[in-house]
């Protein structure tokens, strides 16, 4: 999907970097709609975008992999954005113009991008659950995938990712403390 956004034209370069940042870095289509400039910055040496004001008017700061900042710094240097909101709407010309774009705007790239790449019924909060679920299968942690997404519940975060507590096996089974016998269940 990321891959059908046309970089030869700067509505392409756009859809790229909203799709790089709804993947990469779990957004809600309103922060997205929001993301200025200025809160993109760079902390412990790590792209990232701070104070970002999430649902429920909860602050966060979320990590920016190199490869969605690489796609943000196509999008602003082809156009020249260098303040305010970062997302802006083009025009059927490619002219870039106004001071930001809506959800509507985000949902109508998502929307585009998803049926260029053939896949159905695509919104933009999907994109941010497949967020989720790569940092899972990538082996994040439970808890900074909640940080990441903003969850004020851990429930929130476990429904994304789809977990559900096993008992046989469970995680606890082999931390190594307890007698010998019971480390190899017996």
């Amino acid at each position: 999907m990321l891959n059908s956004a046309d970089l030869q034209t700067v509505r392409g370069k756009r859809s790229r970097a909203i799709l790089a940042v709804c993947l990469g870095c779990g957004l809600r289509r309103s922060e997205l709609a929001h993301l200025t400039v200025e809160s993109v910055q760079k902390r412990e040496d790590h792209w990232a975008i701070v104070d970002l004001v999430g649902k429920g008017g909860h602050i966060r700061t979320v990590p920016v992999p190199n490869w969605v900042k690489s796609a943000l710094d196509v999008w602003m240097e082809s156009t020249n954005v260098s303040s305010g909101r970062v997302f802006r709407c083009v025009n059927k010309i490619g002219a870039v113009w106004g001071t930001g774009a809506t959800e509507k705007v985000i949902w109508s790239v998502v929307k585009e991008c998803s049926e260029k790449a053939k896949i159905a019924k695509l919104a933009p909060h999907d994109l941010r659950r497949t967020c989720a679920r790569l940092c899972h299968v990538a082996g994040g942690e439970l808890e900074q995938i909640q940080f990441l997404l903003g969850h004020v519940s851990v429930q929130t975060t476990e429904q994304y990712l789809g977990c559900r507590q096993r008992l046989k096996n469970a995680v606890n089974d082999c931390i190594g403390i307890g007698p010998e016998k019971d480390r190899r269940g017996g």
